[in-house]
């Protein structure tokens, strides 16, 4: 037979109840509360606004996105970079070469104490340039140390054989030995000082017609 509750517990269950019931009906009479979200700045209203989103189609009219102005390449880089190490166009030059032989060496060069062996640069190039082999002829006298200066674009010499000794303004006196190789400004001042008797040069000059100046 199932025991009846005690009044006390009764009482306390209808004191929960109602308790229960009065918070429902305060929850229903309550205002909804908004959900709090962080404010959101000017700037970043505007930065919001102006980005697209991804796949968005532009509207007419609207203004076209700016881009980054893209380097325009020299035309002249650009041949040269398609060109990579083509040769350089020069004038007219055709293959040429000169194999020694003593009969070579001509007295009808510039200085009548030397003798001239043609390497046949001058022909060849159109008169781009000449080369020629010198040798001294012994004993080097004031004749050979008379100061001149040549007007040219370039002048190289190098020492096949023996010495020579120079002097070049604003150089002083310069000992060119066997291997030695110089390179003569234009109308740069020097003078032959001595050689030794055996002495060769190789002389590469540009252009092959040039002014040659006698000095005081």
């Amino acid at each position: 037979m199932a025991r009846r509750p005690s009044p006390a517990k009764t009482a306390t269950r209808r004191s929960a109840g109602k308790k229960q019931a009065a918070k429902k009906a305060r929850a229903k009479a309550a205002p909804a509360k908004k959900s709090a979200s962080r404010p959101i700045s000017a700037k970043g209203a505007a930065v919001k606004k102006a980005a697209p989103r991804r796949g968005a189609k532009t509207r007419p009219g609207a203004p076209a996105k700016a881009t980054r102005p893209v380097r325009a390449v020299a035309p002249a880089r650009r041949k040269a970079a398609a060109r990579g190490n083509a040769p350089r166009e020069t004038t007219s030059q055709r293959f040429v070469v000169s194999h020694l032989t003593e009969a070579d060496f001509k007295a009808d060069g510039l200085r009548p104490y030397a003798r001239y062996r043609d390497l046949g640069f001058a022909e060849a190039t159109g008169g781009l340039c000449q080369a020629h082999v010198i040798r001294l002829v012994p004993p080097c006298t004031d004749t050979v140390r008379q100061r001149h200066s040549h007007a040219v674009d370039l002048q190289l010499v190098y020492v096949l054989k023996g010495w020579v000794k120079n002097e070049f303004a604003g150089q002083g006196e310069q000992m060119m030995s066997v291997g030695s190789c110089w390179l003569q400004p234009s109308d740069i001042a020097h003078t032959v000082l001595d050689y030794s008797p055996d002495c060769e040069l190789l002389e590469i000059v540009v252009p092959a017609d040039f002014k040659t100046t006698e000095r005081a």
